[in-house]
């Protein structure tokens, strides 16, 4: 008869993914004994295969993270470098480039807000039935 630690070492080792021949090496247990604990324990070693794999993605999607906050540091260190700079040392051709930019940029901030009134505020003459979007 083999004991509770060795079970629980097999429960382990079995939700990592070791196959039966390993395990056998392992745990000096024949195959079929082996059998008999995945069924038992099934649910046990599914659990705790679900647990590793939670912790796996966990630990990239952190690892994402962790690298767009590194861009977007980066990104203040350049936007803070262009901001110490003088517009002087651009050419007119970089001017005009920068300017069609930034307005570009404004233009889209600017048209991303949007007014809204309740229905009762719009006066009658200008509300109708069919316009989704009031303009006043």
């Amino acid at each position: 008869m083999h004991d509770e630690k060795t079970v629980q070492r097999f429960i382990e080792l079995r939700s990592q993914g070791w196959t039966y021949a390993r395990l056998m090496t392992e745990l000096n247990v024949s195959k079929p004994t082996l059998i008999g604990w995945s069924r038992k324990h099934q649910f046990q070693i599914q659990n705790l295969r679900a647990i590793e794999m939670e912790a796996l993605a966990d630990k990239w999607l952190n690892s994402v993270a962790g690298r767009i906050n590194a861009l977007g540091e980066q990104l203040r260190q350049v936007e803070a470098e262009i901001a110490g700079r003088d517009v002087k040392d651009l050419s007119t051709a970089q001017l005009y480039l920068l300017a069609r930019g930034l307005r570009r940029q404004i233009e889209q901030a600017a048209g991303s807000v949007r007014f809204t009134s309740p229905v009762a505020e719009i006066p009658g003459n200008e509300y109708h039935d069919q316009v989704q979007d009031w303009q006043g």
